[in-house]
């Protein structure tokens, strides 16, 4: 794998030449996928919570799922592909008791 300052120098080269593409709105493509609570246990996860809608600990329970979008965007076009990380906040991630 090319090192983060080569890939960086070839994303400037081609932005040089055109306009990069960016993947698309990742809630949108994670509510597409049949995911059960399970899906969302990562470790360290209490019991009796619901952790069902929280995207964000799929980089930790299910990173296949996380890159399978990668993918996918990657396929439709995407030239970057950013993070699943729109509410790994300590505030958003309250609602779940993984504030920490």
């Amino acid at each position: 794998m090319p090192s983060r300052n080569d890939r960086a120098a070839s994303l400037r080269a081609l932005a040089d030449q055109r306009l990069l593409i960016l993947d698309g709105a990742w809630g949108s493509m994670m509510q597409q996928i049949e995911l059960v609570e399970a899906d969302f246990r990562a470790p360290g996860t209490e019991e009796g919570r619901n952790y069902s809608g929280n995207f964000d600990l799929l980089a930790l329970s299910r990173p296949d799922v996380v890159a399978d979008v990668h993918r996918a965007y990657f396929a439709a076009g995407a030239d970057i592909s950013s993070t699943n990380t729109f509410s790994s906040t300590s505030i958003a991630q309250a609602d779940y008791g993984t504030g920490h």
